[in-house]
Parts: structure tokens; C-alpha cells; sequence
């Protein structure tokens, strides 16, 4: 069996946004610092270590290049 050099990690991409509104099943609406208003949904160890995300904090995505608006908040910043 053959390795192929290309993982679904490389095509990912990470932005920035602030925490707009907070919608029900920890789904928050983000706007990119690019103007750009996305769905963000919370990833798996923010939701198990209980992190709590807040209107108007600063969050990192990863969003993926198939689905332009949707993306996976992975780190809530200071």
C-alpha cells in the first residue's frame, strides 16, 4: 500500500475573527478580519475541556476549501 503525500491537514486553512452572535448547539456567527461574516461551530476538546466562548472574543478558525462558510473554532484568544 502506497502513502500519498496528500493529507486532508495540508489543504486547511486558519483565520481570525470576532464572535458576533451566539447560536444554539454551541454554533456561534464570526466575522473574518477580511470582512467575511461565517458559521462557526466549536471543535471537539474545546467542548470536552469546557471552554466557554463569549459574544465579542477573538477566536482562530480553521475552515476548510470545500465549505466557505462554515469553519471550526479552535482556539479562543486573549
Amino acid at each position: 500500500m502506497e502513502e500519498t503525500g496528500n493529507n486532508q491537514k495540508d489543504n486547511i486553512t486558519k483565520l481570525e475573527g470576532r464572535v458576533i452572535e451566539a447560536l444554539p448547539n454551541a454554533f456561534f456567527k464570526v466575522v473574518l478580519d477580511d470582512g467575511r461574516e461565517i458559521m462557526g461551530f466549536l471543535s471537539g476538546k474545546m467542548r470536552l475541556n469546557r471552554i466557554k466562548i463569549l459574544i465579542g472574543d477573538k477566536v482562530t478558525l480553521e475552515m476548510s476549501p470545500y465549505d466557505e462558510k462554515k469553519g471550526r473554532i479552535v482556539y479562543r484568544l486573549k
